[in-house]
């Protein structure tokens, strides 16, 4: 989460302290790397947490056996290779085209359909069938988020104890609320129908997904932290004693 904004935030907020836009060529190339790196891994790394989460509730028994340390590191080294490999074959793609549009990017990031924008080739058609070949393997990645959360519900709901429940749900939710906050986000920005597609809104939706989700995870996953519980309800209520 802090790799993803410190790859695009410092750069916009430079540029907007010394009121320009520009960003030298291999500067744009790093940029689009470890963005698309840093997001696809954590989408990656976010499955692995759904495939966790259900092992701890529906096979508890067999976590020890299913999820060892030797496991978690394959399954983390994954997450990381897939990520770097995606990251590499888009930036090359993108950076391979021939560019004749100008070099004007309508975004405060280096971003692929920005770039795609500029191109003047069918070589493009390259990058299109990668972008392709990546929402297959995301798509993948969400289905077996949603399988695997219909079993941790189903599983949840037969646990006899409430105290029992609770903490299944609270170990759950946090993650849930992650993977939410990513996908819709990006769903929206890159789904939205050509009749919403306008500057302002591009840059507006581009900083939700490419910022907001990193920027507010670590304060959802923190929420389970009972001294942060606790501190939160008093802040609350104390708001609420000035009000009155």
């Amino acid at each position: 989460d802090l790799g993803t904004i410190s790859t695009t935030v410092p750069k916009s907020m430079a540029n907007s302290l010394w009121d320009t836009r520009a960003i030298s060529y291999s500067g744009c190339d790093a940029q689009l790397f470890f963005f698309f790196f840093l997001i696809s891994a954590e989408y990656y790394l976010l499955t692995v947490m759904a495939y966790d989460r259900y092992v701890a509730i529906c096979r508890p028994l067999h976590y020890g056996t299913i999820l060892g340390s030797r496991a978690c590191v394959r399954m983390a080294a994954a997450a990381w290779a897939t990520g770097f490999l995606s990251a590499v074959l888009h930036t090359a793609n993108t950076f391979s085209i021939p560019l004749c549009q100008g070099n004007t990017v309508d975004q405060f990031f280096c971003e692929v359909p920005q770039i795609l924008k500029l191109s003047c080739s069918d070589a493009y058609l390259r990058e299109a069938g990668l972008i392709v070949v990546s929402a297959c393997l995301g798509f993948g990645c969400f289905v077996f988020i949603v399988l695997s959360y219909m079993q941790i519900f189903t599983a949840v709901l037969r646990i006899p104890s409430e105290q029992g429940r609770h903490k299944a749900f609270s170990m759950c939710l946090p993650h849930l609320a992650v993977v939410s906050l990513f996908l819709s986000t990006i769903i929206f920005a890159y789904l939205k129908p050509p009749s919403l597609s306008s500057p302002a809104l591009n840059l507006v939706v581009a900083f939700l997904y490419s910022v907001m989700p990193p920027a507010v995870n670590p304060l959802i996953y923190s929420m389970r932290n009972k001294d942060l519980q606790d501190a939160v309800r008093k802040l609350i209520q104390l708001l609420l004693f000035q009000h009155q």
